[in-house]
C-alpha cells in the first residue's frame, strides 16, 4: 500500500528516526519502502533528500549506503574526537545496560544484536553502540542467518583494559547469563576483573 498520506518531508523525519532505531544493522530501502508502507523509489527519493541535507547543513552524522543498508553514521573528519572518547574511563561513563550487554558479549561472542537481546529482555541497540564508539567490541562479520545480522565480539582494548591475555581469561560466571541474573553476574564479573586487573 503506497502511503501517500506522509510528505516527502515527513517520510525523511520517519526514515532519519528509523535508521536512528536500526542502529548498526542499518535498513535497506525496500525495508524502509515496507516500514513507510510507501513506494522504494519514493524513499530513495527521500533517502537522497536527507542525506543533502546532512551534507548541506554540516551536521555531525551523515546517512551512508554500507553493504545495500542505509545506516546514520558520524564523519570520518571527526574520529580524533571519538578516539578520545573512546580511551576515557570504561566504567565510569557507561552504563549498567552497557556492561550487561559487554559482558554477555564477552562470553558469548560472536553474537548478534538480537541474541544480546534475547538475553537482556530489552532492546540493546544503543549499548551496542555505545561500547562500539568506545572500541570495546567491533563487527566480527556477519551471521547465516535471516537477514545477515552483524556478529560482535569484544577488542583488544576491552583485553588491553582488563589485563587478559585473551577472552580464555575471563573468570567463570557463577551461573549461565540470562535476563534473571544478568545484573547481579554482570557486577561481580566487573569486580573480580577489576581486581584481577590491580593484583
Amino acid at each position: 500500500m503506497d502511503n501517500q498520506t506522509l510528505t516527502i518531508r515527513q517520510l525523511k523525519s520517519v526514515i532519519e528516526g528509523l535508521l536512528f532505531m536500526a542502529g548498526d544493522e542499518g535498513l535497506s530501502s525496500s525495508q524502509l519502502a515496507e516500514l513507510c508502507e510507501c513506494e522504494e523509489e519514493r524513499v530513495q527519493h527521500a533517502v537522497a533528500l536527507l542525506q543533502q541535507q546532512y551534507t548541506a547543513g554540516e551536521h555531525g552524522l551523515q546517512v551512508k549506503e554500507i553493504a545495500g543498508a542505509f545506516r546514520l553514521g558520524t564523519l570520518p573528519t571527526h574520529a580524533p574526537y571519538f578516539q578520545k572518547l573512546a580511551y576515557s574511563p570504561v566504567q565510569n561513563s557507561i552504563t549498567q545496560a552497557s556492561l550487561e550487554t559487554l559482558a554477555i558479549i564477552a562470553y558469548r561472542q560472536p553474537i548478534t544484536r538480537v541474541e544480546i537481546e534475547e538475553i537482556r529482555g530489552v532492546k540493546s541497540d544503543r549499548s551496542v553502540q555505545t561500547l562500539t564508539s568506545k572500541g570495546l567490541i567491533m563487527e566480527l562479520g556477519r551471521s547465516e542467518a535471516i537477514g545477515r545480522p552483524i556478529l560482535y565480539g569484544t577488542t583488544k582494548l576491552f583485553l588491553d583494559h582488563f589485563g587478559l591475555n585473551s577472552v580464555g581469561d575471563l573468570p567463570e560466571p557463577n551461573v549461565v547469563l540470562d535476563e534473571n541474573t544478568l545484573e547481579e553476574e554482570t557486577k561481580l564479573l566487573f569486580d573480580k576483573l577489576e581486581a584481577k586487573k590491580h593484583k
